[in-house]
């Protein structure tokens, strides 16, 4: 069964995993590692997120006294809608923790489409995007996990649960830019992160690589096409040399007979 817990901060605790899953964390709260081991010792794809609704009306400037019945009546809608919200996102913690992936997608989807557009909503609707972001990834649809992970952060732009759960997605596509890119958001949110910071480590070789792989493979291209083009005059790319400045990592051209 689900804790829900009072309220989300920018580095709330989350819900408790399943017992299969692990216990580390990007930022060190506590939830389970991925399943298959490759990727960041996080509750990324293991943990839900869950949280109690506030009602925030006494903060709220009085009525005037002609339209406190309408607008008691609006602010009630709102607060049903709202609980409505929670009640779904609820139902798609249970069907998430029985793995029923697809089951859960709906519930927090149908969470973000009652969840009224308003201030005390946007922790509801942060944590489904981030919700739906562990089930796509559960189900291997990493392109998805990403855009559900992005509009979490554009609700909660603190959200570190979900930087890391991108960065990880982007890990999988094997866009490791992109991944470390995530991971020094984190650390401009937690200095202290070291999960983030080994995982910088860890990945700027990979990216180093691929960025050498991308340039041969574009080298090989520009070969075949400048061949094609050169060969009816007699002449092929070889005829040019490609000279790598090692401080710059620029190519020059020199021609040669």
């Amino acid at each position: 069964m689900a804790v829900i817990e009072e309220k989300e901060d920018h580095q709330t605790e989350e819900p408790r995993p399943s017992p299969s899953d692990g216990a580390s964390t990007a930022d060190g709260r506590g939830g389970r590692a991925d399943d298959d081991g490759d990727g960041f010792e996080t509750a990324s794809e293991g943990d839900v997120e869950e949280a109690n609704v506030e009602d925030d009306r006494a903060s709220e400037p009085p009525l005037k006294a002609e339209t406190y019945e309408d607008a008691m009546s609006d602010e009630q809608l709102k607060q049903k809608a709202l609980d409505q919200a929670n009640d779904a996102k609820t139902e798609g913690n249970k069907l998430f923790g029985a793995e029923k992936y697809e089951e859960a997608l709906s519930q927090y989807e149908l969470a973000l489409q009652v969840a009224p557009e308003m201030p005390l909503s946007v922790e509801v609707r942060s944590m489904c995007h981030a919700n739906r972001a562990i089930c796509f990834s559960k189900l291997g649809r990493y392109d998805e996990t990403i855009k559900e992970c992005t509009k979490a952060l554009e609700l909660n732009p603190q959200y570190l649960k979900a930087l890391v759960r991108r960065g990880e997605a982007h890990e999988k596509l094997e866009h490791y830019e992109e991944s470390i890119a995530d991971m020094k958001k984190i650390l401009e949110l937690d200095p202290s992160n070291d999960q983030a910071i080994r995982a910088i480590r860890r990945l700027e070789p990979l990216a180093a690589e691929k960025r050498e792989k991308l340039k041969e493979e574009m080298m090989g291209k520009l070969k075949e096409m400048g061949n094609s083009i050169l060969g009816r005059f007699g002449m092929s790319v070889d005829n040019f040399k490609a000279v790598k400045d090692p401080n710059t990592g620029s190519y020059s051209i020199s021609f040669q007979q």
